[in-house]
This record gives structure tokens, sequence and C-alpha cells, in this order.
């Protein structure tokens, strides 16, 4: 998933922030095994995997900036 980041970011403005659930209880009990989970703008877009090329589609969608927030687990 970092990977499929790292790419789109070189060509698309991002905003990332990276939290990890295992750090707070209500999170851990919220996502659980539900691992990596990537959130577009506050919303669950993906989770567990994610192309570049799906991203990057994603957050082409007429955004000039998008805000992404990627949710994992130790």
């Amino acid at each position: 998933m970092k990977d499929a980041i790292r790419q789109v970011a070189a060509k698309v403005p991002l905003d990332l922030e990276e939290i990890d659930v295992d750090s707070s209880a209500p999170l851990k009990e919220r996502f659980g095994d539900e691992v990596p989970v990537l959130f577009i703008d506050g919303r669950k877009a993906f989770k567990y995997k994610v192309t570049a090329k799906e991203l990057g589609k994603r957050v082409s969608r007429g955004r000039l900036w998008t805000r992404l927030a990627v949710k994992r687990g130790a």
C-alpha cells in the first residue's frame, strides 16, 4: 500500500497521515485485523491493498488536494 501511495504522491499533491491502530484501544477495537486501511478525505477507500493505478484514479477525480489517512497495525 505504501508503495502505491508513494507512486501517486509523486504525481498528485497528497496530505498523508499514518496512524498506528495498535497504539489506540478504540482504534484497535474498531479496525481489529482490518489493517492496513486507507481513508481518502475521511471515507474508507481501500483495505489490505491498493495499486497505484486504482489509487490514482480515485484521487484524481476533480480534486486539487487529497487527504489520505493510512491506519496500520504493528
